[in-house]
């Protein structure tokens, strides 16, 4: 077998208006309804993945807190998807942006150790979610 690429990812959630409200309205993802199931969400042909994971409990909780324990008083992630945006600033706009209408943040932009600039936050459906500018992924544009 060999996998040529991600071919999809889905967030499953028990909150279907929550999450509409989170990727439709403060994300602005261009998600079309599903015809006969409108609470589907989806988009075809967006950007693809340019990394894939298996990420330990224990090191996500280093990244965003600091420590090797999650906190209990926020859901622990099952997953984990980055949406790159243009650059740092835009990182900053956009949390700006969504804090405006409501979102809460683990953590707001800040400078990874490896030059990542990123912000945090935990869907609706119990995802890790990162605002995210990887300059290694911008190099070619240049």
């Amino acid at each position: 077998m060999e996998i040529k690429c991600i071919a999809g990812f889905a967030t499953i959630t028990k909150q279907p208006d929550a999450s509409a409200s989170l990727y439709l309205e403060k994300l602005g993802l261009p998600l079309e309804r599903y015809g006969e199931h409108p609470d589907y969400l989806f988009m075809d042909k967006f950007a693809g993945a340019n990394h894939f994971g298996v990420w330990p409990l224990n090191m996500a909780a280093q990244s965003c807190f600091g420590q090797d324990d999650w906190p209990p008083s926020i859901p622990e992630p099952t997953a984990n998807i980055d949406f790159e945006l243009a650059d740092a600033k835009a990182v900053e706009s956009a949390v700006q942006e969504m804090k405006v209408k409501g979102q809460v943040f683990i953590h707001e932009a800040r400078t990874e150790p490896w030059g990542q600039t990123i912000a945090r936050f935990i869907s609706p459906e119990g995802v890790l979610v990162g605002l995210s500018y990887a300059p290694w992924l911008h190099e070619q544009e240049a």
